[in-house]
């Protein structure tokens, strides 16, 4: 599969138009989209294969995830099933129109609110985007940055957001064996413990088995 380098115009050109009130999780999730489509858009060829975070998936794998992951939210919508994508598809691509598909969602007022069913029950699309979604993305903006060994920093109001989201809920939600909600938050998974002053909000977020492993909203 050929490398995905083509720079940022295609997530800013395939952007809806927003009222000039754009809603906190519309302009969250803007933020985030873009952090991991610049992530993405960094990745060149033979990255593709290379290992992550997330125990037993590489790039692609990951990237397949966040990729399906907008994909499902998305057909909340309309209680449709969605399609599996080709690993050897052009990864890019997909990723512009399911970025692109979560933002006219968001700009269009009835869809943003109507209610839609997932893993954490009812609620309206705008806010299963604002939690699940958004957090999912963050995490694995994360995973790919250190996977391909690019900037690793994250938009520290959505960090702030997803763990206000997942921090209630860790004992709940956390896969057996797998790594406390509070040892994720000081950046205990796979590295030691840094200094408080030093730990950047990346770090805080480093346990990505939270969303990472799960396949199903």
């Amino acid at each position: 599969m050929p490398g995905y380098n083509v720079g940022l115009n295609v997530f800013t050109a395939t952007r809806p138009e927003y009222d000039s009130a754009m809603s906190e999780v519309a302009d969250r999730y803007g933020r985030v989209a873009d952090g991991f489509g610049a992530r993405l858009s960094g990745v060149v060829p033979e990255q593709w294969d290379h290992p992550t975070s997330c125990t037993g998936w590489n790039v692609r794998d990951l990237v397949l995830h966040v990729i399906t992951t907008h994909r499902r939210v998305v057909a909340t919508l309309d209680g449709v099933e969605v399609p599996d994508i080709d690993p050897d598809d052009d990864l890019g691509a997909r990723w512009a129109d399911a970025t692109a598909a979560v933002r006219t969602a968001l700009a269009d007022n009835d869809r943003a609110n109507h209610t839609v069913t997932g893993m954490f029950g009812e609620q309206s699309f705008e806010s299963m985007v604002g939690r699940l979604l958004c957090a999912d993305t963050l995490f694995h903006t994360w995973d790919l940055a250190r996977a391909t060994g690019q900037d690793e920093r994250l938009d520290e109001p959505a960090v702030g957001k997803a763990l206000e989201f997942l921090t209630p809920m860790d004992e709940a939600i956390r896969r057996p064996g797998g790594v406390r909600c509070e040892d994720r938050l000081a950046g205990r998974c796979r590295r030691p413990d840094p200094p408080a002053a030093l730990r950047r909000p990346a770090d805080r977020l480093s346990g990505r088995r939270y969303l990472g492993a799960r396949r199903n909203l």
